[in-house]
């Protein structure tokens, strides 16, 4: 953590910009692959900015367990992450003009199509690059369904 205030302090001395990554998501049922998704998004800059999604704007799945408030509190508290907010409820690139990435960091399994959603950007125009960061196996328990089901088995098992 010294290491990051230190650095933080020399870019703002030295008056250059720091490279600022944006990664979003649910984070619904915080596990290993949200973790290691946080960590490759934040090897490509200097500050982390995290959007929690706002139960209301989760329509590509079921709805969150977890609510949006505990969410956003759970990702506040990862060491990696410098700044985290909930989402909009209406606009998923509304908190953009303020948060004014240079780069959005998509997770491998995040439904956003990587052309699609720079097109949409560019006419916004919000200039940003997008990256996709490349799956990698965290463990059996690396996503939220799997966990769902693992507790439900154990627990029926009961």
């Amino acid at each position: 953590m010294i290491k990051t205030k230190c650095l933080k302090i020399s870019w703002k001395l030295l008056g250059e910009k720091m490279t600022r990554v944006l990664a979003t998501g649910t984070f619904d049922i915080l596990h290993p692959g949200h973790v290691l998704y946080l960590q490759k998004a934040k090897e490509l800059g200097e500050e982390l900015y995290v959007i929690v999604s706002r139960d209301s704007m989760v329509h590509h799945k079921p709805k969150p367990i977890i609510p949006e408030d505990q969410r956003l509190k759970i990702i506040q508290a990862l060491k990696v992450v410098d700044n985290a907010r909930l989402g909009s409820e209406h606009d998923i690139f509304e908190p953009l003009y303020e948060i004014k990435p240079d780069v959005i960091a998509l997770g491998f399994d995040q439904h956003f199509d990587d052309k699609t959603l720079q097109e949409q950007l560019k006419q916004r125009q919000i200039d940003v690059k997008v990256i996709r960061i490349p799956y990698e196996d965290t463990g059996e328990l690396s996503g939220t369904e799997d966990i769902i089901k693992r507790i439900i088995k154990l627990r029926v098992q009961c």
